[in-house]
């Protein structure tokens, strides 16, 4: 029997807990690339901007997901002038 899954998260993941907090991160890590991309930021310049290292930002451009909290990349995120407007919360239908 094949199972389906919301997302790839929901499928790798353990907890669906585990599996939010993926999303969250990944979300959270698009949103930077895509700052640092619209802004036209060398890997350096966007370190700068950041706070960290130009290899913190080489592994947030590749995806290093497991290198990042959601801690961090909020951080990150408030240094590069974005915050969080609105975060969607649904409830599941049984």
């Amino acid at each position: 029997m094949t199972q389906c899954f919301e997302s790839v998260w929901d499928a790798i993941e353990d907890t669906p807990a585990q599996a939010e907090n993926m999303k969250v991160r990944a979300a959270l890590m698009n949103a930077l690339k895509e700052r640092i991309k619209t802004k036209g930021l060398k890997q350096t310049e966007a370190a700068k901007m950041l706070g960290v290292t130009q290899p913190r930002i080489s592994d947030l451009i590749k995806g290093k997901i497991d290198l990042f909290s959601i801690d961090t990349l909020i951080t990150m995120l408030v240094a590069s002038g974005m915050h969080i407007e609105n975060i969607e919360v649904t409830t599941e239908v049984a």
